[in-house]
C-alpha cells in the first residue's frame, strides 16, 4: 500500500510521507485509524498532502492481534530525513522488538527522521534509547512494567504526547486524536476539524487528556471520598497504606469506610486494595523480566511466600506458573 513515490529531486512538491512498521500482533485499531485520518486529509484538500508506505523488520506481512493479515511493501528501507516513521505495537511488544530493528530505528534518528509509535510501540522507542529524557506515553495496562524498565523516560498518562521529534500515542482511537494534531501542525486546524467531522469524531482529545476513564466512571460511583479512596490506593500500591489512616485522611471511621466500601462496591476495602496489588503483579509478570521476588516487593508484598498464597487464591496459579505459561505460549 505505498501511496506515492519519493526522489530528491521533486521532494520539495512531494507528499509528506508517514513509513508504518507493522510489529506482530500490532493493533489493528491504531494502526487503522492513523491511516485513515491520512487519506481523509487528502480527500478532504483535494490535494496528496499525505503518501504512506508499510513495512515490516523481514518484510513479511503484518499480523494483526485480530488476527487480520495486512500486506506490507518491503523490508526496513533506508529513509529520507524528511519521512516519518510509525512504529505499530500491539500484543508481545517485548518479543516483537528485534535487534534489527532497534538497530534501523537509531540508523534512521540519527539522520534526524522523526519518529513515533502508536499503542505499545513506545516500548521499542525506549529500548532504542529514542525517548531517554523525553515525554512519553503508553497503553495504560503496560504503564506499570515500563516504568519499572525504563526510568529515562518521563512517562505520562496522557492519549498522546508530541515531545520535539518524537510522539506516542496510547493505543485505540488515541491514534485518530494524534493524527489530528499532527494534521492541523502541519496543514491547519480547519483541516483537522473537516478530518474529524468526516470520523464522526466530535469529542477531539489533547495531549492534556488522560487516557483512563475517571474513577467514578469505571468503578460506577459517584460518592467523592470513596473515589479519593480508590485513587490512594491506586498511587500507594507498592507501600499500601492502611484501612485506618485511608479513612483518617478522607474525615471517616474505619468502621465508615468498611460500609461504604461494602455498599458500592460489594468488597472490603482490604480486599479491594488486594486485588488492585494482585493486578499490578499480574502485568508485571507477563509483561517484564523482573524477578518474581522484586514483583513482590513492587506490589506491597513483604514475602514471597505471601505474595503466591494470595496470588493462587486469585488466579488459581501460582506466579511462577504464571511466567512460565506466558513464555511457553509465545505471541498470541
Amino acid at each position: 500500500m505505498d501511496s506515492g513515490q519519493h526522489s530528491d529531486t521533486t521532494r520539495a512538491n512531494s507528499p509528506r510521507r508517514f513509513v508504518f512498521v507493522l510489529l506482530p500482533n500490532f493493533s489493528l485499531l491504531s494502526f487503522s485509524s492513523a491511516v485513515e485520518a491520512l487519506r481523509i486529509a487528502n480527500r478532504s484538500s483535494g490535494q496528496v498532502l499525505y503518501s504512506w508506505t508499510l513495512v515490516s523488520s523481514g518484510g513479511e506481512n503484518g499480523t494483526s492481534s485480530a488476527h487480520v493479515n495486512i500486506e506490507v511493501d518491503q523490508g526496513l528501507i533506508d529513509l529520507h530525513r524528511d519521512d516519518t516513521i510509525i512504529v505499530c505495537g500491539g500484543l508481545n511488544v517485548q518479543s516483537a522488538t528485534t535487534k534489527a530493528l532497534l538497530n534501523w530505528l537509531r540508523k534512521e534518528a540519527r539522520k534526524g527522521v522523526r519518529i513515533g509509535a502508536l499503542c505499545t510501540a513506545a516500548y521499542c522507542l525506549a529500548k532504542a534509547g529514542l525517548l531517554d529524557g523525553k515525554k512519553s506515553t503508553i497503553h495504560w495496562e503496560n504503564q506499570d512494567s515500563f516504568l519499572e524498565e525504563f526510568d529515562e523516560v518521563e512517562l505520562t498518562k496522557s492519549v498522546f504526547v508530541i515531545d520535539g521529534n518524537r510522539f506516542t500515542s496510547a493505543g485505540g482511537t488515541s491514534s485518530i486524536d494524534l493524527m489530528l494534531k499532527i494534521i492541523a501542525e502541519q496543514n491547519g486546524a480547519q483541516l483537522a476539524s473537516e478530518v474529524a467531522d468526516q470520523l464522526v469524531y466530535n469529542s477531539i482529545r489533547t495531549d492534556q487528556d488522560t487516557q483512563r476513564l475517571s474513577i467514578p466512571t469505571r468503578i460506577g460511583v459517584r460518592h467523592p471520598k470513596l473515589s479519593a479512596v480508590v485513587k490512594m490506593m491506586e498511587i500507594n500500591l507498592e507501600e499500601p497504606i492502611s484501612p485506618s489512616h485511608l479513612a483518617r485522611d478522607v474525615g471517616m471511621s474505619t468502621r465508615q469506610l468498611e460500609r461504604l466500601f461494602r455498599r458500592y462496591l460489594n468488597k472490603s476495602p482490604k480486599r479491594y486494595y488486594m486485588e488492585l496489588r494482585l493486578a499490578k503483579s499480574r502485568n508485571l509478570l507477563m509483561q517484564t523480566d523482573m524477578s518474581v521476588i522484586n514483583v513482590a516487593l513492587a506490589c506491597g508484598f513483604a514475602s514471597p511466600s505471601h505474595f503466591s498464597k494470595c496470588y493462587r487464591a486469585q488466579y488459581r496459579t501460582t506466579p511462577y506458573r504464571e511466567r512460565g505459561a506466558q513464555a511457553s505460549k509465545g505471541p498470541e
